[in-house]
């Protein structure tokens, strides 16, 4: 009898540490970062080059699929994900940011806001992202807050965000990208503004 309750905690145990682990990795529990996860980190951008590959394992794929994130091959695009400011706190809809960068190493590019539940927030502002488009060739900044701000040629809209995450997108990357992202690319700078209190 003994036997059989130790073959039982150890099932019941293995069952738990697998469940917890699975649901962890693909970011279904309180507090797991949801997109912002991989082995390649440039400057706090973090990104995982099995999403949209043969070489993804079970837990990327699942994260991929909960979180709605098209998949392309590294060829097409990569995707970088940052929820921090250059300081390391967490990005939060009551903060206002100055996101800049230059020239992307890629055919077009672009940067875009999300909720913590990897959506884009319930607002109706129309300014969640910039892009190659908008930003031109040379250096860009834009304004990230929960209100326009006066006078700033760029704004992403941080309304009903809460605590939020920026997704960098390189379409058509060069193949220096793929190779050694670390050295090819410099991606954007979070410089935190202002915090006010949380909405």
């Amino acid at each position: 009898m003994r036997r059989f309750f130790a073959y039982l905690l150890a099932v019941l145990a293995g069952s738990a540490l697998g469940l917890g682990s699975a649901l962890w990795m693909a970011g279904l529990l309180p507090g797991a970062s949801t997109m912002a996860f991989g082995d390649v980190d440039v400057r706090g951008w973090r990104s995982d080059f099995a999403i949209g590959s043969d070489a993804a394992d079970a837990y990327t794929r699942a994260r991929v699929a909960r979180h709605g994130l098209l998949a392309l091959a590294r060829s097409e695009a990569v995707y970088f994900t940052r929820t921090t400011d250059d300081d390391g706190a967490p990005l939060r809809e009551a903060c206002s940011y100055r996101l800049s960068g230059g020239a992307m190493p890629a055919g077009w590019w672009s940067v875009t806001l999300y909720d913590a539940a990897s959506m884009l927030p319930a607002n109706t502002d129309g300014a969640l992202s910039i892009d190659a488009g908008r930003a031109g060739a040379g250096a860009w900044e834009a304004v990230i807050a929960a209100d326009r701000p006066t006078g700033a040629a760029h704004w992403i809209s941080s309304r009903k965000a809460g605590t939020f995450d920026l997704t960098l997108r390189l379409y058509m990357p060069d193949r220096a990208v793929i190779a050694d992202p670390t050295t090819a690319l410099d991606p954007p700078s979070i410089e935190r503004l202002t915090c006010g209190k949380a909405p």
